[in-house]
């Protein structure tokens, strides 16, 4: 998958022609060309300072999860944000929606079964101790029921695109977020931005709108309340300010007209969960929660948590209150369960794959660790609990000593461990200090599921600033851009 020149999303292969542009671009190619640097350079001067004056910043911690108790040392800085866009025609998107519905249907049902019956694991699709020995498997939820089955609320399923022989390019999932995804509120705010630079480009093309997720969110987040509430009280639960997505948190409340919380603003009582308010408690019935399991309830998980309310789970196995996203939703996106998630769509729908895995090389698997040990230098290596990009070895970029140092990491916990391809992600042109040049992305689309499975069109693009690296988190120094799905 690496040895081929990856997939430019804008321009064709060569022998095209240096100026060819795909058909879907070739609008935006034009109006680009007829842009002196001088504007450019000038409009990505204003947007960074309007993103610096609103806020939109990203806290960098050493903490791994967004949803980890990150009170440590961190700085405040601006998620790069670049001017060009990442452009999808509506039929690329349709089949890819068409992928992620089908997707996500599975991991609910894979959540839902080892909670409850676990015919995944006694049909042997699974090994059971890949599931039941797993960090994130909550044994403290088993056979609670969630309203309509739903676990996973929010998803954020990262896509990435890899050249073919022919030239042609193949949409793979590199991974699937299902606890705290975040990034959606950069997606919205790079509309914005876009919209207010450069208002005669979206005159000129039908660029699918975004500005609508909210209003999905607080539908999705309503339809899961539980049984019997009509007109259900709705918060975000944050750890606080000091969490690296606070900015995220505080801008979704807003968008939904809801109340953004802290633990300590939550208690409960008779068996249901109450929040203080300055005309006195008011029931809570769905919590949006942007907090780890780990943290949630000082009584059950980690005893030494300030971030979650006591008692909590009490209420949630009585039925009483629905957590967005749902306890022990980690368990299906853990990396070394991704391997199996083509399998679980046709267990559990009778389908095939419409979306395609990256090939994964399990490392607790004696004979895919010989293989990963033996070509450390050409993968990426990944632990299975990591997140924003910690924690990995990415083989030809690494030193000789990065690699044997990762070997004896790799060799003292094996089954801690998985090994993909070093996929050469697709490219898109990016507009950095030496021009435009470049730079490879991925995207992240946000699934929403409640009564029905939805989405708005496309999701976060992001790029890797850095020429040559394959990195794109924010945490790494990537950086976004806003994506435009066509309408056809």
């Amino acid at each position: 998958m690496s040895s081929r020149p990856p997939f430019d999303e804008m321009h064709p292969g060569t022998g095209t022609g240096t100026d060819a542009v795909r058909e879907h671009y070739a609008g935006y190619a034009q109006w680009l060309g007829r842009q002196p640097s001088e504007a450019m350079r000038s409009r990505r001067d204003e947007a960074e300072l309007i993103f610096r004056r609103v806020g939109i910043t990203f806290a960098v911690y050493g903490a791994k999860d967004e949803a980890s108790d990150t009170d440590n040392g961190g700085t405040e800085r601006l998620i790069p944000f670049d001017l060009i866009p990442r452009i999808i025609p509506a039929h690329e998107w349709r089949e890819m929606e068409r992928g992620l519905r089908q997707r996500v249907t599975a991991l609910n049902r894979f959540i839902h079964d080892v909670y409850h019956d676990q015919a995944i694991l006694r049909a042997g699709v699974i090994p059971p101790e890949q599931v039941l020995e797993n960090a994130q498997f909550r044994r403290e939820v088993m056979n609670i029921g969630v309203p309509g089955d739903v676990y996973s609320h929010i998803a954020g399923i990262d896509i990435v695109r890899a050249a073919n022989a022919d030239g042609s390019g193949t949409y793979y999932v590199l991974e699937d977020n299902l606890r705290v995804p975040s990034g959606v509120s950069y997606m919205l705010e790079n509309r914005k931005m876009m919209m207010r630079l450069f208002p005669e480009l979206f005159a000129g093309h039908r660029v699918a709108p975004v500005a609508h997720y909210p209003d999905l969110l607080l539908d999705t987040l309503r339809a899961v309340a539980p049984l019997g509430v009509n007109e259900p009280t709705v918060v975000v639960l944050t750890p606080g300010m000091y969490n690296s997505a606070y900015f995220e948190h505080a801008f979704l409340a807003q968008q939904m007209g809801v109340e953004l919380v802290e633990g300590q603003d939550l208690f409960v009582k008779d068996a249901f969960v109450y929040m203080r308010t300055t005309q006195g408690p008011k029931r809570v019935d769905v919590i949006y929660r942007r907090v780890d399991d780990d943290f949630l309830d000082p009584t059950v998980f980690r005893k030494d948590s300030t971030l979650g309310c006591a008692g909590l789970l009490d209420v949630y196995r009585a039925g009483n209150v629905t957590l967005s996203n749902a306890v022990g939703t980690g368990v299906a996106d853990d990396k070394s369960i991704y391997a199996y998630v083509p399998k679980m769509i046709e267990f559990y729908l009778g389908e095939r794959p419409i979306l395609q895995n990256v090939p994964t090389w399990l490392c607790r698997e004696p004979a895919d660790l010989a293989h990963v040990l033996a070509h450390l230098d050409e993968l990426v290596v990944k632990e299975v609990h990591g997140a924003g990009g910690y924690g990995m070895l990415v083989g030809p970029a690494a030193s000789k000593a990065e690699i044997e140092a990762f070997r004896a990491r790799l060799l003292a916990n094996p089954s801690n461990y998985i090994a993909q391809p070093t996929l050469s992600l697709s490219t898109c042109p990016t507009y950095v200090e030496a021009g435009i040049a470049p730079r490879h992305i991925d995207l992240r689309p946000f699934v929403l599921s409640g009564k029905t499975v939805q989405m708005v069109p496309g999701g976060l693009t992001r790029v890797a600033l850095k020429e040559g690296s394959l990195v794109v988190n924010s945490s790494q120094g990537g950086g976004t851009k806003d994506t435009w799905v066509l309408e056809a």
